[in-house]
């Protein structure tokens, strides 16, 4: 029964998430976490961060490292299935379609349209994991050295164009020495 409410879980985030892993987080934390209770905010809010650093889609990773917590490699393999297997099916489609369309008004405009709320998926993503992490309740050494580091690495990367994987290994080192 929990394979089949795994493969369920991921199917459905693949099927109604646009906009890549991050804007997908919203989605899976309110399944992983607040539907089926696999796992606490706390503990989900780690897990994205390790997806996020392992190589490979945010998504898929999400769902492997869930699959394996609830039902070991079985579990791993069903939940990589279910987030993939719609968008594999729904590319298909839509690329026929959209190399068709793409200079359709109508086309153009829903894009327009899907652009910031994608964005706000990542907002509320990032605020919630800062509610899970604390950051938000007080206001503490480790609430701003949070915020710091966070404002840091948005720095590094808006303004200084840094690599993701750089900015993400600094930021990790930073909280081994500030954390540790």
């Amino acid at each position: 029964m929990q394979l089949i409410e795994l493969f369920i879980a991921f199917f459905l985030a693949g099927l109604f998430s646009f906009g890549g892993g991050y804007a997908m987080v919203p989605l899976l934390q309110h399944e992983i976490v607040y539907r089926h209770g696999w796992m606490t905010a706390r503990e989900f809010a780690d897990q994205v961060g390790l997806a996020g650093i392992a190589p490979g889609p945010m998504a898929a990773n999400i769902a492997v490292l869930t699959g394996h917590r609830v039902a070991g490699y079985a579990g791993a393999i069903v939940a990589m299935l279910g987030i993939v297997l719609p968008s594999l099916l729904l590319i298909l489609l839509l690329g026929t379609l959209f190399f068709r369309y793409r200079d359709n008004r109508w086309v153009q405009a829903s894009l327009y349209g899907l652009r910031p709320a994608v964005a706000g998926l990542i907002a509320y993503a990032a605020v919630s994991f800062a509610k899970s992490g604390g950051m938000l309740e007080t206001i503490s050494w480790f609430a701003a050295s949070q915020l710091l580091l966070f404002a840091g690495a948005l720095i590094a990367l808006l303004v200084y164009r840094k690599h993701p994987v750089s900015v993400m290994i600094v930021s990790g080192l930073v909280g081994v020495a500030l954390y540790s």
